[in-house]
């Protein structure tokens, strides 16, 4: 029984449209866990696809040249990222996508070993999450930081404690754990003046100059 079970296990493996499939999902679960790093599962199971991808891969004849082609796919993508007519880099992505994954194995008996349908529509999928993802990492890198701490030196506040050594201060429509030398009593109009770490290092304010 083990050995049939065995047996039907590599049948799947080698089969290259079931090594296509596990290569790419593989290769898209990795991306997703760079860009959304977690409890650690994507990772493992990005890892476990693309191990199981691989030993498909070692054992069927592959067309070296459709995997430079597949790999090449991503240049355009990257393109469209950075640059304008972004449609024009998705479209040459795609195609190179669709022709790497053609004939990134070798043909059996004349018929292409991976199903055309199968690879336009996994290229198409592939390439659509990549943007997906892509465009995310891109607005995330380029917005200013929610909490920059460094726009509030010099703003002024309200101490909402009594601040003796520390105590929370409203500066900018919000709570913020502050800490002086000096006592500073609760209601008093207080001034950033520093930070040290998440703790605002703040003064009395001088009231002339609110």
């Amino acid at each position: 029984m083990n050995d049939g079970l065995d047996d039907m296990t590599i049948d799947i493996l080698l089969n290259p449209n079931v090594a296509y499939v596990l290569l790419v999902g593989g290769f898209l679960m990795a991306i997703l866990a760079l860009f959304a790093p977690g409890t650690g599962i994507i990772e493992l199971i990005a890892l476990f696809t693309i191990v199981l991808a691989g030993i498909s891969i070692y054992y069927l004849p592959t067309n070296t040249w459709a995997l430079i082609i597949l790999i090449m796919g991503i240049i355009p993508f990257l393109l469209a990222l950075r640059y304008s007519h972004k449609y024009i880099y998705l479209a040459l992505a795609t195609i190179a996508l669709i022709v790497g994954s053609l004939f990134l194995f070798k043909p059996r008996n004349g018929v292409l070993a991976i199903d055309p349908i199968l690879a336009v529509f996994v290229s198409v999928v592939a390439v659509g999450f990549m943007w997906f993802i892509g465009t995310k990492g891109v607005e995330a890198a380029s917005r200013t930081p929610v909490h920059d701490m460094e726009r509030l030196i010099g703003m002024v506040g309200v101490a909402e404690t009594e601040i003796l050594e520390e105590g929370t201060v409203y500066i900018d429509g919000e709570n913020w754990t502050a800490r002086s030398q000096d006592r500073i009593p609760e209601r008093a109009h207080v001034r950033v003046i520093s930070r040290e770490g998440l703790v605002l290092i703040v003064e009395l304010a001088d009231q002339e100059n609110i």
